[in-house]
């Protein structure tokens, strides 16, 4: 992942999902000028035109702003498969990454999570806008401070005060069903998700231990079959995406010797972003727990 700095340095930065669950690295955004070489640009208290051109971005602009203020966000907005806020996103001008198409729009505030890797930003040197630099969020305390930043900056820190004490409150209210039980976040292709990420933490507040953290393992490795079938984790955690075989990489997760793990579903929509989908993926988690140990007594 590319280190925080200036948007014309022109770089591109192409973020799979995967490395999404990476810890931050950035510290916290700052409202600064995109691109130009005058002063910074500012925001108006009230903007009109927001762009958002990162996912994680998107949903967060979703959910605080309203929508007549959004005037674009990414073609993954409304995907259902990517975004928990796709419903949200239906009707409202989706783009791709494209400098004319933000030209066009003239936007009073640009979203992005983090916005200096946009190649479309760095198309535009003669253009200055207000960019809001939102940092990745990896656990609550995080996620409650993009939020707070992003309401302020779309004009509505009520809102985003709002969303944060719900948030806490859900939270807070979360049994702990793990009981000190060992989980593995395992994705296609042998991924396994480690200490310092979004899920990591998940597991942490729902009393369960990251076997990627008692293997000694980075924030994002491979691990072997092999290497899964002699862990012997209590549960597997995995994308509902890959409940079907579409290749090889999914295919791996349905190998007999991994059939007696109970496993625990959950959506790329709810775990690529640090956001208010937080707080539903841990419950979906807890509430299937419960219901895997139900079943077993």
């Amino acid at each position: 992942m590319a280190a925080c700095g200036s948007i014309s340095d022109g770089r591109s930065v192409n973020r799979r999902p995967l490395l999404l669950a990476l810890p931050l690295l950035c510290g916290a955004g700052a409202l600064w000028a995109a691109t130009g070489a005058g002063g910074p640009a500012t925001a108006p208290a009230n903007p009109q035109r927001i762009v958002s051109i990162n996912l994680c971005a998107d949903q967060l602009v979703l959910a605080l702003a309203d929508r007549r203020q959004i005037a674009g966000l990414t073609i993954n907005a409304a995907d259902p498969a990517m975004s928990a806020e796709a419903a949200r996103a239906r009707g409202l001008p989706l783009l791709r990454n494209s400098a004319e198409q933000i030209l066009a729009i003239d936007p009073d505030l640009v979203v992005g999570m983090p916005a200096t890797g946009s190649a479309a930003l760095a198309a535009l040197p003669h253009e200055n806008y207000p960019l809001l630099d939102v940092a990745i969020a990896n656990e609550p305390a995080q996620i409650y401070a993009t939020i707070r930043q992003t309401a302020a900056a779309v004009g509505h820190p009520a809102r985003g005060e709002a969303l944060v004490a719900q948030m806490e409150r859900d939270l807070a209210a979360l049994p702990r069903p793990g009981r000190g039980r060992v989980a593995a976040y395992y994705q296609r292709r042998g991924y396994m998700t480690g200490a310092g990420t979004l899920v990591d933490a998940m597991m942490t507040r729902l009393g369960l231990v990251n076997l990627a953290t008692k293997l000694g393992k980075p924030p994002l490795s491979q691990v072997s079959l092999e290497e899964m079938v002699a862990a012997q984790p209590d549960f597997l955690i995995v994308e509902r995406a890959t409940d079907r075989i579409d290749d090889q990489g999914s295919e791996m997760l349905h190998h007999p010797a991994l059939a007696g793990i109970p496993r625990i579903g959950v959506t790329q929509a709810s775990t690529v972003c640090g956001g208010p989908a937080y707080v539903e993926a841990a419950r979906s988690i807890a509430a299937q727990i419960a219901r895997i140990d139900g079943a077993q007594r």
